[in-house]
């Protein structure tokens, strides 16, 4: 028998002492994700999202709660339609504020996604192509913390060749979403025309690579980041490009992507709304990011933030969130 796809001591272990849910699809990636889960001993629940766009897409529901009711697991289903203008990213928005949810309603501590080398590598080669800096090239990470769970991708080692493998040997069912090969999604351009020939050729030493690149990016990057719910407080530094990396990642956090545009436009005015919904705020020491949100203050709260130089944008989020005024004091 073929050895398994092996997934990382460590994350197994972290798996095994927390409560999980996995995003699936009924696809390759998280259908493999599933069996090997299963075989290393990890308990975890499922969730699912029907875009209702495609037929083959109740039959992958139908899986979904098939595999739970066989395995004995929640899972949690999320019916929508979604309009086709802009589809991709208002698709990725809806998945993860359904996860989000379930996630803080039923106290789930983790969120696994079968994202795995093929996609590391696409995100790479899509970020390359639009003039990105590192940090934004090497964009996910096997270990991200949010602020109410965790989010592990056990399988970015892996190709999807070996996951594909897997299930074919082990004879387990899975679906081929056709719209994957569509060639009028820039991801699925690079995927066919750059992506999949590559790590095929050169798997071994991608992995390698991208090893040695989170490595350099622990290194390049401080850790001067503090986090009070969803207010991010970032030591400013006299490097803009080391400030600009640390709002990316605040950003991200948040469960956005900053464009070019994006960047330029903070570096520009210092005092901003990006992908309209996060406030980005330069202060005299310190630079803030939080979700942009209005609330009517009452003038004593206001006359404190205005004395302890808060700056305007980060005060309706900070007043809601119960946040006092006066932690908000990077401390070195």
């Amino acid at each position: 028998m073929e050895p398994l796809p092996a997934l990382h001591d460590e994350t197994l272990n972290y798996l095994r002492k927390s409560k999980n849910l996995l995003a699936f699809s009924g696809g390759i990636d998280s259908s493999a994700l599933f069996f090997l889960l299963m075989q290393n001993g990890i308990f975890f629940d499922i969730a699912i999202v029907n875009y209702n766009t495609r037929k083959q897409s109740q039959e992958e529901v139908d899986y979904a709660k098939e595999l739970a009711q066989t395995y004995n697991k929640q899972c949690y289903v999320l019916e929508c339609k979604l309009p086709s203008s802009n589809f991709e990213h208002i698709a990725r928005e809806t998945r993860y504020n359904f996860f989000k949810t379930i996630m803080t309603d039923k106290k789930y501590q983790t969120l696994i996604s079968a994202h795995h080398l093929n996609d590391k590598f696409e995100w790479f080669l899509m970020q390359l192509g639009k003039g990105s800096g590192l940090v934004e090239m090497i964009g996910m990470n096997e270990f991200e913390k949010m602020e109410n769970f965790n989010i592990v991708r056990p399988l970015l080692h892996v190709s999807k060749k070996s996951l594909l493998d897997y299930l074919k040997h082990a004879q387990r069912r899975y679906f081929v979403d056709e719209s994957n090969t569509s060639e009028h999604h820039f991801r699925n351009r690079i995927r066919k025309n750059y992506a999949n020939d590559f790590v095929q050729e050169f798997e071994d030493g991608l992995k390698q690579s991208f090893e040695y690149l989170h490595e350099d990016c622990k290194r390049l990057l401080p850790n001067n980041t503090e986090r009070i719910k969803d207010l991010f407080i970032i030591k400013k530094d006299k490097d803009e490009l080391i400030n600009i990396r640390q709002i990316d990642k605040a950003v991200k956090m948040l469960g956005k992507i900053l464009s070019k545009e994006s960047r330029k436009e903070i570096l520009r005015t210092k005092d901003c709304v990006v992908c309209f919904t996060i406030a980005i705020a330069y202060a005299q020491e310190s630079i803030f990011v939080c979700p942009y949100v209005t609330y009517v203050m009452d003038k004593p709260f206001k006359e404190l933030c205005r004395h302890l130089k808060i700056p305007a944008k980060i005060r309706p989020y900070i007043c809601l969130a119960g946040i006092e005024p006066q932690k908000l004091v990077f401390k070195s």
